[in-house]
């Protein structure tokens, strides 16, 4: 398998008034973002609310994203603590033709590298043809993987285990492994990554940095002046300073109110919150209509 590699958003899910998720509009949107510049996108990361949404609608979603023509631009994240119910879902995915993970291991729960090993191994056990990128975020989930943890399941599922995505920050700078994707959580890692040998990164904010990350990332490869890596770390560090999910559907709702509609607990911004968010935002000149301007 080549090395998986490039510019990937966490997309959104779309969700109608009801709070059910609208699969025509979710898929849509993750395809929006690949004709704006990623590479591909992790559907049913934390960033889509994996883990509020129920099983049959994310089946639902596998089933009609089957027939998506970006369909191996996709990976696809699980959002559940249940091994048995993880097993499942990636057999079901397994059918579809869908082989790519993205899997954080289960949250509240305190466990040590061993548990995660053993974890890891169910899963590959019975889905062999899978290929598995580590989430590594510790706020989520409460356990951060070591260099060490990783180094042992790469040695003993090479074919299986075949990158990292990194909020956590703890090992993007420092993890050494031959063909082996590494991807830092923020587009503010994005350049020092790549200098140091990283894939390319997963992100929350590339459902609205899509066209600003793939510049970056296309410049870095030509050897060409950074001339928008700096506006892309501002427009990072703006949404930074609010919930990273209530931030995109606010601002993302300026087209389409449709994307108001989220899960609780989540909620979008207040109106003061938006306020902020959408003035410091226009201060870079980076606007729903115009959001590559350096």
């Amino acid at each position: 398998m080549t090395k998986i590699s490039g510019i990937f958003a966490a997309s959104m899910s779309v969700l109608n008034s009801d709070l059910s998720l609208n699969v025509k509009k979710t898929i849509e949107h993750a395809e929006k973002l690949i004709d704006q510049g990623c590479h591909g996108t992790a559907i049913f990361g934390s960033t889509g609310q994996a883990q509020l949404l129920p099983i049959a609608e994310k089946i639902d979603l596998l089933n009609k994203l089957s027939d998506s023509k970006y369909r191996d631009k996709h990976m696809i994240g699980t959002g559940l603590n249940s091994l048995t119910e993880i097993i499942n879902f990636m057999k079901i995915a397994n059918s579809l033709n869908f082989y790519k993970f993205l899997i954080m291991p289960p949250a509240y729960y305190k466990y040590s590298d061993d548990e995660v090993i053993k974890f890891y191994s169910k899963l590959i056990e019975t889905s062999p043809e899978s290929k598995i990128i580590l989430y590594n975020f510790e706020k989520l989930s409460g356990y951060k993987f070591s260099i060490d943890c990783v180094e042992q399941l790469v040695k003993r599922f090479p074919d299986q285990v075949v990158g990292v995505k990194d909020s956590s920050y703890n090992l993007f700078e420092n993890l050494k492994l031959e063909n082996f994707s590494i991807f830092p959580g923020s587009e503010l890692k994005l350049l020092r990554g790549l200098e140091l040998g990283c894939s390319g990164i997963i992100t929350a904010t590339c459902n609205v940095t899509a066209e600003l990350s793939r510049r970056v990332y296309e410049d870095f490869f030509s050897k060409k002046d950074q001339t928008f890596n700096q506006k892309l770390c501002d427009v990072r560090s703006i949404f930074d300073k609010f919930n990273l999910i209530s931030g995109l559907h606010s601002f993302c709702s300026q087209e389409n109110q449709i994307y108001k509609n989220i899960l609780p607990p989540l909620r979008i911004l207040n109106d003061t919150e938006e306020k902020k968010l959408f003035d410091e935002l226009k201060n870079l000149n980076f606007t729903i209509k115009s959001r590559m301007a350096a």
